[in-house]
């Protein structure tokens, strides 16, 4: 009797003790993204007073790579894969020099034009400031990790308004296919504070109206089967994209500065023959596709090429708000190819379904869904989201995030590493192979014949 009441005050001092942890967490980074958003709104209404002002992309872009390479190189990129290195490889600890830094830094990368999202910098802000708590604590290096981690969570859970969604998110985004279940408490915890803090404090979340959804038949659900095979391709085409060109821009031996003028060079030609739409957070563009209006169909290739020549050239800011862009592009152009009337639907499917398979989160992914525009895309997100999560294979758009699980019994590769160091996946031996798996069906179905024969 006595161990178990020992046991039961233990759990409950735990519980105690993280709740108030993430309390504090949630209140300092829902708070902290508040001051940034503020910031962003108020500096994109200096530049939007100007005409034509993307044409100083390539002086902003060069002030916000001065910024990050002289004050903090931590700060450097889209925030998020930062702080994933952080947790992985340094326990969590992370320069708070880096939250000033990473603020201004998107703020002037976003304002003037820049295609970037604003979680990374909020992700990276929240990790900073949860592990800036934990040094003033002096806690231990595995408490200080799980509250960066909680910062992670509160981070995407007040700038997208999504509390749920973005705690898991905040998780399931370390390890590919793992949650650290003991860290899932005080993420919720931190993400639910941190969007009620940033709600307090003046953060305005767009309403998202519920999807008028097509009936679930079977063949809704093979439209998702291939919606969710469409979202893959486009989230691999973005990771690849990313990929391409930043190792373009470090293969440039100039100095950082050309770099960053010559991204920004190359921004201001998308703006003016292609669209300027496909500059900043393009949020104007997300709301049209998610309201049914038909876009462009190239969309989503030409957001992803100008948001990895904004990151890859020095540009700062995070990359979901692009993936939000994309996907509701990339499910947009597949209703006007499928003669969908709900246009509006497959945008918002496409929107999660992409982030699934660009991040590997497909369960954060799908909750997201349900949160901003209802219950009832509940089925149709996330089958889209798994498959999509499937087909994108071994990558990701955070090359720090480590590789837990095998996709597919038929592919193998090294569990534990950072999926950016994997090549590719290899086959495993002929008898575990899709050709195996048919030949076995086969097999059986003769057998079954003959059997039938016999008797």
């Amino acid at each position: 009797m006595k161990s178990k009441l020992t046991e039961e005050l233990t759990l409950f001092a735990s519980v105690t003790k993280w709740a108030f942890y993430a309390t504090v967490v949630g209140i300092l980074v829902g708070s902290g993204t508040a001051i940034f958003l503020w910031c962003l709104n108020h500096t994109s209404a200096v530049f939007s007073s100007f005409p034509n002002y993307v044409y100083f992309l390539p002086l902003t872009l060069l002030v916000s790579t001065m910024i990050v390479r002289w004050l903090a190189p931590d700060a450097a990129g889209h925030g998020t894969e930062k702080v994933i290195e952080a947790v992985h490889q340094r326990m969590g600890k992370i320069a708070l020099k880096v939250v000033p830094v990473k603020l201004v830094a998107t703020v002037i990368t976003l304002a003037s034009g820049g295609s970037a999202g604003k979680e990374g910098p909020c992700a990276q802000i929240g990790a900073g400031l949860a592990s800036g708590f934990a040094d003033l604590l002096r806690l231990e290096d595995v408490d200080r990790r799980k509250l960066v981690i909680c910062g992670i969570s509160a981070g995407f859970a007040s700038v997208f308004g999504t509390p749920i969604a973005g705690a898991l998110f905040g998780i399931e985004v370390l390890v590919l296919g793992q949650m650290m279940y003991e860290v899932l408490f005080p993420s919720f915890v931190a993400g639910i504070v941190g969007y009620h803090v940033a709600a307090s404090l003046g953060v305005i979340y767009p309403p998202q109206s519920a999807c008028f959804l097509p009936k679930l038949t079977e063949w809704s659900l093979f439209e998702m089967l291939l919606l969710g095979i469409w979202c893959g391709l486009v989230a691999l085409l973005l990771i690849e994209v990313m990929k391409l060109t930043h190792h373009l821009f470090s293969r440039l031996r100039c100095h950082y500065a050309f770099k960053a003028i010559l991204g920004g060079l190359l921004l201001i030609l998308i703006g003016l023959f292609v669209s300027d739409s496909y500059l900043g957070l393009g949020l104007d563009t997300i709301a049209s596709g998610l309201k049914g209006n038909p876009l462009p169909a190239g969309a989503f290739a030409w957001k992803s090429i100008a948001t990895a020549i904004t990151l890859g050239c020095g540009g700062s800011g995070g990359v979901v708000t692009p993936i939000f862009f994309i996907g509701t592009a990339a499910g947009n152009i597949f209703a006007q190819l499928f003669h969908e009337p709900f246009i509006a639907a497959f945008s918002a499917i496409g929107m999660a379904a992409v982030l699934a398979g660009a991040a590997n989160t497909p369960i954060a992914a799908s909750i997201m869904a349900m949160e901003l525009f209802g219950p009832a895309i509940a089925p149709y997100a996330a089958v889209a989201c798994m498959v999509s999560f499937l087909i994108s294979g071994y990558r990701s758009i955070y090359p720090s995030q480590l590789l837990g699980i095998q996709k597919s019994a038929s592919l193998t590769a090294p569990t534990g590493v950072p999926v950016g160091e994997l090549r590719h996946a290899k086959l495993t031996p002929r008898e575990h192979t899709l050709m195996g798996t048919a030949r076995d069906i086969y097999r059986s179905l003769r057998n079954h014949r003959q059997g039938k024969k016999n008797g």
